[in-house]
């Protein structure tokens, strides 16, 4: 492999985190009076800062009905969220092969950094990934490369040497304004044709598909 930093967005791409997502969403929907949305148009929402999400459903941009959202969300999100997030079964496999090889790696998402943390180290992970770079840090979120591009500052590497993996035209989006390859998985809401129409060194089913061949 050419690269010797690997990046990975978090939802969708190294976790499956429907069942938290959906909860947090519908409770806070429910204490608004709002109906509540199906599974399908809840993940699609996922990979954009919160309060998007809320207006792309609800097409409600009211700052105050927002932020009571955000509220609510947050307060089940901070019962349920990392215990409900499951690791796709090749994630630590694939980290583990990456850290065998002396490869960095890193998370970029739009989630709030604290619980990427409190979610690896539920699953005795966090050793493996040496950064990660969360939705408070950066002023503006992806599809802006700030995220992404500070992470690759801290670990002090090269562009050309970054591989960043994500499973939605956001990410695909971000790798092309920060100018790094982009590995599609679809693991996600994103169908394998959509990714097309960006920059891309590969698009598989899986991790394992893309670093066990």
């Amino acid at each position: 492999m050419k690269y010797t930093t690997i990046i990975f967005d978090f939802d969708y791409t190294l976790a499956d985190t429907t069942k938290g997502i959906i909860s947090s969403f519908n409770y806070a929907f429910s204490k608004l009076d709002i109906p509540s949305f199906d599974h399908e148009s809840i993940k699609r929402t996922v990979g954009l800062p919160l309060n998007k999400a809320f207006v792309q459903l609800t097409n409600n941009e009211n700052e105050i009905f927002i932020n009571r959202f955000l509220s609510l969300f947050r307060e089940k999100a901070n019962e349920v969220m990392s215990k409900d997030t499951i690791l796709y079964a090749d994630t630590l496999n694939t980290l583990q092969l990456l850290r065998k090889s002396g490869l960095n790696t890193g998370i970029v998402t739009t989630k709030n950094r604290f619980r990427i943390v409190e979610t690896l180290n539920l699953h005795g992970s966090l050793d493996l990934i040496d950064i990660i770079v969360g939705g408070e840090d950066v002023e503006v979120p992806k599809p802006s490369p700030e995220g992404l591009l500070l992470a690759i500052d801290i670990l002090n590497e090269k562009r050309d040497n970054v591989l960043y993996i994500g499973d939605s035209l956001i990410d695909a989006k971000t790798a092309l304004a920060a100018n790094v390859d982009f590995a599609a998985v679809t693991t996600g809401t994103t169908k394998e044709t959509e990714f097309l129409q960006y920059p891309y060194v590969k698009i598989v089913k899986n991790l394992s598909e893309l670093f066990n061949e």
